[in-house]
């Protein structure tokens, strides 16, 4: 491709991860594909990294045969990392099917990575084929469609290629067609990341792992040093993950595998399996068929993401005193409260008032969900109700307004009337004049696949992200 490609001078190379050496990384190279039909790209997000401009022929260059980007890493690289799958240590995982493409700076100069999933076979691969099916792909593309438009701190799915291979797989009919997908991620490195390095010993990694996040991600902890700068780290990254656990938790959203190689640095969410979005308040509720005991089912997943900080912090124990940690670790209880309440305050649409009268809100808010099931839903009840009093009669004189009287329904309608609109202007917006919000439950993404399944039909798939991206504008929910 060379440097004439035609970025925009919004693309801001920065190839950072390099700088850690070869302990961390080993350089490897994309599969060849025998077919490149791009079927999704991500031109929004193509304009904040300075992408835009790319042909499709320079796209598929850039995207399917991974040529380097100007100024950026000469090469892919799998990451190195461990991790507790369902709390089972495994030292032989790593990037198996994927690697780290290339760094680039974005809009708001936030440091950013593309890596891919099913680029082709690496030293982790095991006994795997180091590829993505079609259908994998396209659940991932809505599923961060879906999260980044309800305000979760997620990748965005950057660039989706059909590649042509037949796959075969024993959880869906096979062959099954194949694709490979591009991810816009803020970092890649991983709480695995640490426990690979803790795992041989190696605090001298740990310790440079830990400068390198600190300058790159959290700059604002550079006065620290040594000891005092892993346990900052740990407080800055226990804040940032309890917040995106309630965002998860306000959205609904069930993960299905909380392993530690499956969390990072950031409190971004990322890698979308078997996830699902609840049909109704349900804590029990499981995302994997192959999670039997419901270890990450929606009501445990704040016990899973607290064990994967413990996970993290006895890692730092290498180079920094248990006994701050600990203390960090204690204070997690409060800090998802926090995150939990900023979050169902935001997909109310109404503003804070006070710890204890936000608490009572969310409590009520919880309850009437219950108290509706699934004639109720999830997405729903958030549509009906957002912006608060702002729209009361909106949601009384809406389709689900007998939904609203029972006892845990009129007791939230009590609550969330003390509370303040926040930006109520949103409601002008012809999304909350349709009857029903934009959702995502298995049997609508099953459906979206059939359709690019039997007849190569991409049309719902398309119309479906045009209807999320109309919501996510409506909304406009911060992450």
């Amino acid at each position: 491709m060379g440097t004439a490609m035609p970025v925009s001078p919004a693309y801001r190379p920065d190839p950072r991860f390099i700088e850690l050496g070869p302990e961390f990384a080993d350089p490897v190279r994309p599969a060849e594909f025998p077919l490149a039909i791009a079927r999704f790209r991500n031109q929004r997000w193509a304009a904040r990294t300075g992408l835009d401009r790319l042909t499709e022929a320079e796209w598929t260059a850039a995207f399917a045969r991974f040529e380097p980007l100007p100024d950026n890493q000469p090469e892919p690289m799998a990451l190195r990392y461990h991790g507790h799958q369902f709390q089972t240590y495994n030292p032989d995982i790593g990037d198996g099917r994927g690697f780290l493409y290339a760094q680039l700076r974005d809009d708001a100069g936030r440091l950013l990575d593309l890596g891919t999933k099913g680029s082709g076979t690496t030293p982790y691969s095991r006994t795997a084929d180091g590829r993505l099916t079609l259908k994998g792909g396209v659940r991932e593309v809505l599923a961060t469609a879906m999260l980044e438009g309800l305000g979760v701190p997620t990748s965005k799915s950057f660039a989706l290629i059909e590649t042509g291979e037949e796959l075969m797989r024993g959880d869906e009919p096979s062959p099954t067609r194949s694709a490979v997908l591009t991810r816009l991620s803020h970092s890649n490195i991983r709480f695995g990341t640490f426990q690979r390095h803790a795992y041989f010993g190696r605090g001298d990694l740990i310790a440079a792992l830990v400068d390198h996040v600190v300058e790159n991600y959290y700059p604002e902890l550079l006065p620290t040093e040594g000891a005092a700068r892993a346990a900052a780290l740990l407080q800055a990254v226990l804040t940032k993950t309890a917040h995106l656990l309630g965002r998860w938790m306000a959205a609904g959203f069930v993960h299905g595998v909380l392993n530690t190689d499956n969390m990072n640095i950031n409190g971004e969410s990322f890698d979308y399996g078997p996830y699902r979005f609840l049909p109704k308040n349900d804590p029990n509720f499981t995302a994997a068929y192959f999670d039997h005991s419901g270890l990450y089912a929606y009501g445990r997943q704040p016990h899973a993401v607290f064990w994967n900080l413990q996970q993290l912090a006895g890692c730092l124990v290498l180079i920094a005193d248990q006994a701050p940690l600990i203390e960090i670790l204690n204070g997690f209880g409060g800090a998802y409260r926090t995150g939990l309440t900023s979050a169902m305050l935001s997909r109310l649409g109404v503003q804070s008032q006070d710890r204890d009268t936000d608490l009572i809100l969310v409590n009520a808010a919880f309850a009437a969900l219950m108290e509706g099931g699934e004639a109720l839903g999830w997405e729903p009840f958030f549509f009906d109700w957002f912006g608060g009093a702002a729209s009361e009669a909106r949601a009384m004189n809406g389709p689900r307004a007998s939904l609203y009287s029972g006892e845990a329904a009129t007791a939230f309608r009590r609550q969330i009337a003390r509370f303040t609109p926040d930006r109520p202007d949103r409601l002008n917006a012809a999304y909350f004049a349709r009857a029903a919000p934009q959702a995502l439950l298995i049997d609508e993404i099953e459906a979206i696949w059939a359709f690019i399944a039997s007849g190569d039909d991409w049309c719902p798939f398309t119309a479906k992200l045009a209807a999320l991206d109309e919501a996510r504008e409506a909304m406009a929910l911060p992450a």
